[in-house]
């Protein structure tokens, strides 16, 4: 059987494809393109309109190029609107998220850096969320949050390692909860420590996913960045800077709170790469509401942002809410936010020219992805996934010297 895995949106999906990719070797199966798989598997995502409107193009246009194929649907879209999705054409089954772990079996030995495209590998520790943002629907389509055991977290990263891989994004539908179901609980912290001892042995290193900005705590920002085995790079999500949006969405911290997160992190790693999400167009988002969250992005440290045009997410508090900003606009705030996005991140590179970093060679070889998240051309002749070190000699191209 020949097979191809789509996927759509967070690492968290990423790291279920990996899965459901290794599930499917070890029954046999051989990687193709959707053009000419026997069986493919999208795995969507629903956190935007925008969102769902790709999973479905994908799933037309794999109907309409590979009519023989078994479409295999599941994700957060599938989950959230199972009858609309099982309508479009070709889709021969659902798997809804709580029924992915039927597909996917144990970390096997099969998946090698380079398959699925992939260096670094998204490793999942947590799924599921206890939250209840007024603009998202994640908690309806991957259930109460759920840990993955640290004895076993640490077993999975034994295996990767021996595999070969050397850089492990650690990914969570809402990461800075690890723990809290757990008996005995733990915490976060708990789990990078004991990875951090672990690694003191392995040639591996350490990446965060997503991280929520009332769980970066004081210690876990002191281990990133004072360990070696973790990269120099934080997401933490803002969503707004208008104390009275981040009121209404449901955001247990203040834009205040915010920046002297971002501030600590840079005083503690200047050289971080810090990024950022922002929901633009929320409902009842002013021209007053707006404008702070241009200054306060605009005044940050942070160096990427992500823009996502808010739609309504049926069954979210949110999408009762009054006050619609017409798509016009919100469309326009966003490129707006956009451009900010693009100064800030000129800034970083700026910032960068120069400097040495080390990195991980890439694809065949001509990129390297620094610790800090900048992606450098560097000179061929290199396999993929070995580390290196590199100085920044152009940002416009970005390239990169290897020096080591």
């Amino acid at each position: 059987m020949k097979y191809s895995v789509l996927t759509f949106g967070c690492r968290v999906n990423q790291a279920d494809s990996c899965q459901l990719e290794r599930e499917l070797q070890a029954g046999g199966g051989v990687p193709a393109g959707p053009g000419t798989a026997d069986v493919v598997v999208v795995n969507t995502c629903s956190v935007t309109a925008a969102a769902d409107q790709a999973a479905r193009n994908a799933i037309r246009r794999i109907a309409r190029v590979n009519p023989r194929a078994r479409i295999v649907a599941t994700g957060c879209y599938a989950t959230r609107r199972p009858a609309e999705v099982e309508r479009l054409p070709g889709v021969a089954r659902l798997m809804p998220n709580d029924r992915k772990t039927t597909m996917a079996g144990a970390l096997g030995e099969t998946l090698r850096p380079g398959d699925r495209g992939r260096t670094a590998y998204p490793l999942c520790v947590q799924t599921g969320c206890d939250e209840r943002c007024a603009y998202c629907i994640v908690p309806s389509t991957r259930g109460a949050s759920r840990s993955r055991p640290v004895s076993l977290a640490l077993q999975d990263v034994r295996r990767l390692a021996d595999a070969g891989f050397k850089e492990l994004w650690l990914t969570g539908v809402h990461l800075g909860s690890f723990g809290r179901d757990l008996r005995p609980r733990c915490t976060l912290l708990d789990l990078l420590l004991a990875l951090d001892r672990q690694a003191e042995s392995m040639d591996v290193t350490f990446r965060l996913s997503s991280l929520e900005p009332m769980d970066c705590s004081a210690e876990i920002l002191e281990l990133v960045g004072g360990s070696p085995r973790f990269a120099p790079h934080l997401h933490l999500p803002l969503q707004h800077a208008s104390d009275r949006i981040l009121s209404a969405m449901r955001r247990p911290y203040t834009a205040g709170s915010y920046r002297a997160l971002v501030q600590r992190v840079r005083e503690r790693m200047p050289d971080a790469a810090i990024g950022t999400d922002v929901v633009v167009g929320f409902p009842g988002e002013t021209e007053r509401d707006f404008d702070e969250l241009v200054g306060g992005l605009r005044d940050s440290a942070l160096t990427h942002l992500h823009v996502f045009p808010y739609s309504d997410r049926a069954g979210t508090e949110a999408s009762h809410m009054p006050s619609k900003v017409p798509g016009a606009v919100i469309g326009h705030r966003a490129e707006r936010l956009r451009a900010i996005g693009r100064e800030l991140n000129g800034r970083f590179l700026e910032r960068q020219l120069g400097r040495e970093r080390p990195a991980l060679t890439l694809h065949d070889g001509s990129l390297a992805l620094t610790d800090n998240y900048v992606k450098l051309r560097i000179a061929g002749g290199r396999a993929r996934n070995e580390r290196v070190r590199v100085r920044v000699v152009s940002v416009s191209p970005l390239r990169g010297e290897v020096t080591a």
